[in-house]
C-alpha cells in the first residue's frame, strides 16, 4: 500500500489538548495548503460549500481494541466509537469551505493538528453522502 500526501493542514490545534473532539464544536479556522504538484485538482472545488478531508493523524497515541468513549463509563470495541487511535490513524472530518485562493483552502471545523498530512480531499455531496 502507499499513499501520497497532497498537502498540509495549518491549524491553531497545535497539541491534542485544547483540540476539538469533533471539528464541528469549533469554530476556528484552519487552511490546507495543497502541494503544487496536486493544485489543479482543485479546479471546480469551489462549486460545494463543504468538503470531506481525509488526513493522516501521525501524532496519534497507541492503538487500543477497546476504549472508553467520551461520556461514557465502559469499554467497547474500538470500531464502534470514534476515538482517534486507530490500526491505521486516517482522520476523516467534513469541512465548510470559506474560500479558496489558488492553492490554498480556508476551512471551518477542521480537527487536524497543525502540519497534519492531507491524504485527500472529496466534495460533500448530500443526495450522495446522507441516507
Amino acid at each position: 500500500m502507499e499513499l501520497k500526501t497532497i498537502g498540509l493542514v495549518n491549524s491553531p490545534y497545535k497539541i491534542k489538548k485544547g483540540s476539538p473532539h469533533q471539528g464541528r464544536f469549533s469554530e476556528e479556522l484552519s487552511t490546507i495548503e495543497i502541494f503544487t504538484e496536486y493544485a489543479e485538482a482543485l479546479q471546480g472545488i469551489e462549486q460545494f460549500s463543504h468538503l470531506m478531508v481525509i488526513y493522516w493523524m501521525d501524532r496519534s497515541g497507541p492503538v487500543s481494541l477497546k476504549v472508553v468513549p467520551r461520556g461514557r463509563t465502559k469499554k467497547r470495541g474500538l470500531f464502534s466509537t470514534r476515538a482517534p487511535v486507530r490500526p491505521n490513524p486516517l482522520g476523516l472530518c467534513m469541512v465548510e469551505l470559506v474560500k479558496r485562493e489558488g492553492n490554498i483552502l480556508t476551512v471551518k471545523w477542521l480537527d487536524a493538528l497543525d502540519e497534519s498530512p492531507v491524504l485527500d480531499i472529496k466534495p460533500f455531496v448530500s443526495d450522495i453522502d446522507c441516507l
